[in-house]
């Protein structure tokens, strides 16, 4: 593995511009789904993976990029509180992964299993892909979230679903790197799909021009949309802990232990408060880098740095950006079709995977509890206008299954386990 490490400057160049290849999919996806600039989508994953290697000493060979967890809470908190307020919900996300990491530090993980466990997060991640599925359909089909027709019905559907198979054709039958780039296959084809159709505007990419700041948001702090935002990042807590595992089992290296989990999770921390102050969406550790790194054998940590550094200078061009914006919403409702799901499908991954038993009465009322809070629209409060107090969706359903778990009865085999001892 040390041989990996003195990899000559080219091929670590190369290398890391094949991790942004592999990313770059999902990373420009989500702030396109959500309305955010992908150009400080990719600036802010670049500073991001940056400031994570100098809190783990350039240890861990990760990327990180956009969080498909926050779509949800984003959209919603857009709509009711403003791009800004939006921004400020998200740099206080960060600080729960900066407070994790300290508690991780002090008192070990025991208290995460107690506070977080596979009960708890199943359910949230089952809510946080189905509640958006009705704006994947409508997508699809070229409608507004509202019904509202923008691309007629016979043409959306003529994008939409080729791009749908080619991603799932790529993800299923795909060989070697291109297995990791289904995203990429599907918006190719959706995108010359639209292109035939006569639906790509053309002139905003012409009228950009070729290098430009990215639009840059400075953040506001609104306690509501803090409030409807932070509990969101408990999901993606347990899915960083998840892939510090992951990328550890394929460099055969325990990275929870050095340069540590804290680390880990201050660094994705950091990142995501970055993020905020930006304007740009949270980050999170890809799982598709990962599989790169497993594909290729390639374990040094320099070569996520180029990555960052390619895609902070792809966020430099105006043009380019303005391309991925032209991409019509049937190309992305095809592809949502089976994002969705698939985080759908990780929720119920975890409850399998973990062996929840939900013929057990305390299990049965978490999970259905939330499940229905988090997708039926529940809410709770006065309303969500800007001199009202309420909660609803992904927050609401974060907070009470996080409630039910603590106060029904049960909730002690957490204790006596290994790893409860300070890292």
């Amino acid at each position: 593995m040390q041989d990996e490490f003195n990899d000559p400057l080219w091929r670590q160049i190369i290398s890391g511009a094949q991790m942004l290849f592999v990313a770059f999919g999902a990373l420009v996806l989500m702030p396109l789904i959500t309305g955010l600039d992908p150009n400080v989508a990719l600036f802010t994953a670049g500073l991001g993976t940056l400031l994570f290697q100098i809190v783990t000493r350039r240890q861990v060979p990760v990327f990180l990029a956009s969080s498909f967890a926050f779509i949800t809470p984003i959209i919603l908190a857009k709509d009711q509180f403003g791009l800004a307020a939006t921004m400020g919900g998200v740099m206080a996300a960060g600080f729960v992964y900066t407070f994790l990491g300290f508690a991780v530090k002090l008192k070990g993980t025991g208290f995460i299993d107690r506070l977080l466990p596979p009960v708890v997060i199943g359910p949230v991640i089952i809510s946080i892909g189905l509640a958006m599925a009705p704006i994947a359909a409508h997508m699809a089909m070229g409608h507004a979230e509202d019904g509202t027709e923008l691309i007629h019905y016979q043409t959306a559907m003529m994008i939409s679903m080729p791009a749908l198979l080619t991603t799932l054709i790529v993800a299923v039958f795909g060989k070697g790197i291109f297995r990791l780039v289904p995203i990429i296959a599907g918006v190719l084809v959706g995108f010359a799909m639209a292109f035939y159709f006569g639906v790509v505007d053309t002139a905003k990419i012409a009228a950009a021009p070729w290098f430009a700041l990215p639009h840059f948001t400075a953040p506001e702090f609104n306690w509501q949309a803090i409030l409807f935002i932070v509990p969101v990042a408990l999901a993606p807590a347990i899915e960083h802990i998840g892939g510090v595992i992951a990328v550890g089992s394929v460099t055969g290296r325990d990275y929870l232990k050095k340069p540590g989990l804290h680390r880990t999770l201050f660094g994705d921390g950091l990142a995501t408060t970055a993020a905020g102050l930006l304007g740009g969406p949270p980050n999170t550790t890809y799982a598709e880098v990962t599989g790169a790194v497993m594909l290729t054998k390639n374990y040094n940590p320099k070569i996520m740095t180029w990555a960052a550094i390619f895609a902070i200078s792809l966020a430099f061009i105006g043009k380019f950006g303005a391309l991925l914006q032209s991409i019509p919403i049937p190309v992305m409702g095809g592809i949502l079709c089976l994002l969705f799901g698939s985080i759908a499908a990780v929720g119920m991954n975890t409850l399998i995977r973990h062996q929840v038993d939900l013929s057990e009465a305390r299990n049965l009322v978490i999970v259905s509890v939330t499940l229905v809070f988090g997708i039926g629209g529940v809410l709770i409060g006065t309303g969500m206008g800007p001199e009202d107090f309420g909660l609803k969706g992904i927050a609401l359903c974060a907070i009470v299954a996080i409630a039910l778990n603590l106060l029904l009865p049960g909730n002690d085999s957490w204790k006596n386990k290994k790893g409860d001892e300070p890292i």
